[in-house]
């Protein structure tokens, strides 16, 4: 009784995913026999769930509509996955920090014993990787207005935040004039929230930073959604560099001019870098490191030229590591498996610089 009771439920989560499934596909994930399948939906038929029996060549089941699921239909791995996502997701949104822990409590709660204790092993500890690059927390209210536009199809006002530092009050000259807009995506990348769609004052499609808008109350004016230039939304943000990204805090930050396109910058840069579009062969970028030559090698990653490198402690970075792979391509440092006696004393004793 109880396998069945597991098997029942598990069902009940696949057809909750999708609209159809068919008879052979769920045997398989089950991993027993079709009658079995036949008589698990007959069961949960009993327990008033309405699964729908599809017919045709194409035919299999699915959750009909009308009828309210329990709070919790979740197998054991779907429980795991939830538990782990609620511990490593990242935090950027204000007040849900206390929430997600409240969450996970919750779940365990209503889980069985045995799963249970399968969770509260998978307490996790986080560890801040210094080439995170965490922006400030998004206002719940802010992401509950732009995902509702997002979903609706619904102009906003918004005003966006134009100068660096702390944010002014809306309305204020530290924002530009509110325009409306018409949200098509909103994204998460590099621990940052976008907000994507078409401005009718500049008759142009743009980026913004979600954390550096202002968003009027909903209008309810709807809006044609419409079509995405190049139609990969993914490559549209990653390639706009005047998305409104700002220098992460690092102890050294620093920048140079690249002989290459803004959108080519702006697609290979690691978050917390600023692209600035020159012309169209040429872009500033702006970048930090824990140290000069830190800088130095993240811009060496961009195989082109560059100029107008600042500030002077990221020249002399650039010099000293010219020196040093001028010694590697001269062949005055042994490749790693030389014999030990082969190793020049004095790589021992001189310290590096940094």
């Amino acid at each position: 009784m109880a396998d069945t009771s597991r098997r029942a439920l598990r069902l009940l989560s696949l057809l909750a995913t999708r609209r159809r499934w068919s008879l052979g596909e769920l045997a398989a994930r089950l991993e027993v026999s079709e009658r079995t399948v036949r008589r698990d939906i007959e069961t949960l038929r009993m327990l008033d769930y309405p699964v729908v029996t599809l017919h045709g060549p194409a035919g299999g089941y699915r959750l009909g509509a009308g009828h309210t699921l329990p709070p919790l239909l979740f197998d054991d791995e779907q429980a795991l996955a939830v538990a782990v996502a609620l511990q490593t997701a990242p935090n950027t949104v204000f007040g849900l920090g206390e929430d997600t822990a409240r969450a996970l409590d919750t779940l365990e709660q209503v889980m069985p014993a045995r799963l249970r204790a399968a969770v509260e092993t998978l307490r996790l500890t986080r560890l801040q990787n210094y080439w995170e690059f965490p922006a400030p927390p998004i206002d719940v209210a802010a992401l509950q207005i732009a995902g509702s536009a997002v979903h609706r199809h619904q102009i906003l006002v918004i005003e966006t935040l134009d100068v660096d530092g702390t944010r002014p009050a809306p309305g204020t000259a530290g924002f530009t004039p509110a325009r409306r807009f018409e949200p098509h995506h909103l994204v998460v990348w590099a621990g940052r929230w976008y907000l994507v769609g078409y401005h009718h004052t500049e008759d142009a499609w743009r980026v913004h930073r979600l954390d550096r808008l202002y968003l009027h109350p909903p209008t309810g004016i709807q809006f044609t959604p419409r079509q995405l230039p190049g139609g990969d939304i993914a490559r549209f943000v990653m390639t706009t560099h005047d998305r409104g990204d700002t220098p992460a805090t690092w102890e050294c930050t620093g920048s140079a001019r690249l002989n290459l396109a803004a959108a080519t910058v702006a697609r290979w840069a690691p978050g917390g870098s600023v692209v600035e579009h020159l012309d169209p062969d040429h872009c500033r970028l702006t970048i930090g490191a824990w140290s000069w030559a830190g800088v130095a090698g993240l811009l060496a990653t961009f195989d082109t030229d560059i100029t107008e490198v600042e500030p002077r402690e990221l020249a002399d970075a650039c010099r000293r590591l010219v020196h040093r792979w001028q010694a590697v391509a001269d062949g005055e440092i042994e490749p790693a498996g030389a014999p030990a006696d082969h190793v020049d004393e004095r790589s021992a004793t001189t310290p590096a610089s940094s």
